[in-house]
């Protein structure tokens, strides 16, 4: 481990030491990991005599307790993404969640986001995080053990692997929430990246965002990054689902080698710096977030603001409210399963 600063909150964490840890590789790009909730605070790329930090986040724990946005780099769950009313049945039993966007719930409730994870084995570009859920935190069955491991190698490779085990069947569907600026945090919109997304397909939503069970081609619409285009080319186009996400907030179907298979998902381009970044995952889904609600109400290490469009997330995950549709990939984790998933995010510059 490179660096490594403590810093505890007394008010909200209750004395508990929350920490950040600096991950370094031999061509000296730098990812900040803290334990609480297990977040990317940061990812500097060398550029010429400076860096680009291309990963929003804050100065302190207790910016990141208070902040209006509580996702920012956070590890997601129990459950990423919406569950429709906050309901859903498994094994003829009804469960009730929190409801906390809309009338749905949203990545879990009150989730990991905000909690402190305990640490594990650290090195010099990695660390390892673990956290247990109990049964019935924010309505879920079972006791849930998770853990999250962080690697930077020396392709400039960010490697998230996940792990999570129950003592009864429960749902989990997890992904990291960091949000990206390829020009660097506070440069402005990210509208001019150029995106590519490798989906011929994606989940179209109902007006509370969640998904209507079609799954519909992206040809021929906005949502089509086939080809690579940048983010704001179609976004304001006059389309119904644009308009429900006021922009794209939508999960894309990865076209998948096998189930499972760590495959290409993305590639990301800024236009100002030429640092790309490529995803690939395990996963069967990925949420493409462009930023729509953000609004300028907290303020980023640095000093530029959580301002409309000036980041987007790829959020690799299962689809959402798949608890709720039988026809999407299953999110079931059974005793005696180990739910296991990895998500790349590769740099170059």
């Amino acid at each position: 481990m490179s660096n490594t600063t403590l810093q505890s909150s007394s008010d909200a964490l209750n004395e508990v030491e929350c920490w950040f840890y600096v991950l370094k590789n031999c061509n000296n790009v730098q990812v900040t990991i803290t334990n609480y909730g297990a977040r990317i605070t940061s990812i500097c790329i060398p550029q010429q005599d400076n860096f680009v930090n291309v990963v929003t986040g804050f100065s302190s724990i207790d910016e990141y307790i208070n902040a209006t946005a509580p996702y920012y780099g956070a590890t997601i769950g129990r459950y990423a993404n919406r569950i429709a009313k906050g309901q859903f049945s498994l094994n003829g039993k009804t469960y009730t969640l929190p409801v906390n966007n809309g009338p749905n719930t949203l990545h879990g409730g009150n989730g990991f986001y905000d909690k402190v994870w305990e640490t594990g084995e650290v090195t010099e570009n990695s660390i390892a995080l673990s956290y247990h859920s109990a049964d019935g935190e924010e309505g879920f069955p079972g006791n849930v053990d998770v853990k999250v491991v962080f690697e930077l190698d020396d392709d400039n490779q960010l490697h998230i692997h996940y792990e999570a085990e129950t003592d009864a069947d429960t749902v989990i569907n997890l992904t990291n929430h960091a949000y990206f600026n390829l020009n660097g945090v506070g440069s402005g919109l990210i509208t001019s990246h150029m995106m590519e997304i490798d989906a011929e397909y994606f989940t179209p939503v109902n007006k509370t965002q969640i998904p209507t069970g079609e799954i519909a081609a992206v040809r021929a619409t906005p949502f089509d990054f086939i080809e690579p285009a940048t983010i704001g080319e179609r976004i304001n186009n006059d389309d119904e689902q644009l308009k429900i996400g006021n922009g794209y907030d939508h999960n894309y179907v990865l076209d998948k080698t096998s189930e499972g298979a760590l495959d290409f998902a993305a590639k990301v381009t800024g236009d100002l710096t030429g640092i790309s970044m490529e995803v690939y995952t395990t996963e069967p889904g990925m949420q493409f977030y462009s930023g729509n609600f953000m609004n300028g109400t907290n303020v980023f290490k640095g000093g530029s603001k959580d301002d409309f469009r000036t980041a987007f997330a790829l959020e690799t995950q299962h689809f959402p409210d798949s608890p709720n549709q039988p026809a999407f990939p299953s999110t079931v984790l059974k005793p005696g399963e180990v739910f296991k998933s990895q998500t790349i995010y590769k740099f170059s510059f």
